[in-house]
């Protein structure tokens, strides 16, 4: 394993996979520690891992174990993360005193996606990122996800936004950081639990191929942030969008009066959601983050064939 000095550890496996070149997907950890009831979160992140592998890829999942960050975890890790009744939910700005405190706890979007830049690791998969809230305008409330994309080098497959949020705005800021933003097989943004959110992109993309070429294009124009990958779910498995809609605004006026607001706004959110629909928005949370590991198995193993050929193509020294 790395040495913790850099900030993180790798493991065994995903070390050799980034030294030889292979696909490695990773994954994020806070569906593990805060996202799902126990025992299922352990299964769902067993199934993650195996969706990745399946595809050909390496899972790396991501989280922070007694305050150290660790880039790829084994079943006794992961079997540790998912039982720990008081992990915390740690964003990046949080990493830094979860190192100093000895802190347990999964990573959100933005801790996953700055862990897995620092190490090389290149593609993403995860279930919806973070963006700017409905209310931003007067709380100035927006995910850490979109600055982290902005600066980091990475690509995030995901089911879009997360619908109890501003898309729009959202859209509009992740322009404004200059990230890229593709939606395979469409060009409907998609709304995490909904297939579309009513929003559209200029780029449709097609193949995982296809997306490995923006990326190397971004490397060689030396843009300083990263990718979003839309993926989202045929119109058949997303949530009901009335009943969606219905909850969604019931959900808010119930923050509202609970005064729930900055981070703890969005898991109660989802919360909400998932007890007003019984339980069948886990289950498309579910088939979202399947399906995004399925797709980032794919560009992740077009990203390294497209490596293996820029090695092929350089002169031999000498």
């Amino acid at each position: 394993m790395s040495s913790p000095r850099q900030g993180f550890v790798l493991s065994e496996t995903v070390a050799g996979a980034l030294s030889d070149g292979d696909p490695v997907v990773a994954l994020e950890s806070t569906i593990i520690t805060h996202g799902l009831p126990r025992p299922e979160n352990l299964q769902a992140a067993f199934e993650f891992e195996r969706t990745v592998a399946e595809g050909g890829a390496v899972p790396a999942t991501i989280a922070m174990l007694d305050g150290v960050a660790y880039v790829g975890l084994d079943a006794d890790s992961l079997e540790r993360l998912a039982g720990t009744e008081n992990a915390l939910k740690l964003s990046a700005r949080d990493l830094p005193v979860a190192m100093a405190q000895g802190t347990t706890g999964g990573t959100t979007v933005a801790a996953t996606a700055l862990l897995a830049s620092r190490a090389g690791i290149r593609v993403f998969a995860t279930g919806g990122i973070g963006g700017v809230h409905r209310d931003a305008a007067s709380t100035f409330d927006e995910s850490a996800d979109l600055g982290i994309l902005g600066r980091c080098r990475i690509t995030v497959i995901s089911g879009g936004v997360k619908s109890i949020l501003d898309i729009g705005a959202t859209l509009e800021r992740l322009e404004s950081l200059s990230v890229t933003v593709l939606v395979f097989g469409t060009n409907r943004f998609p709304a995490f639990w909904l297939t579309d959110s009513g929003h559209s992109v200029d780029f449709p993309v097609t193949t995982a191929d296809e997306i490995a070429q923006v990326m190397a294009a971004t490397d060689m124009l030396g843009l300083p942030g990263g990718i979003l990958v839309a993926n989202p779910l045929p119109e058949a498995a997303q949530l009901d969008p009335a009943l969606h809609d219905r909850l969604l605004a019931a959900g808010l006026e119930a923050a509202k009066a609970a005064s729930i607001r900055g981070k703890e706004i969005t898991p109660f959110l989802l919360a909400y959601i998932h007890e007003h629909t019984g339980q069948a928005s886990v289950a498309v949370n579910l088939e979202i983050v399947r399906s995004n590991c399925r797709l980032g198995a794919e560009i992740a193993r077009s990203w390294s064939a497209l490596h293996a050929g820029f090695d092929r193509a350089q002169p031999a020294a000498g």
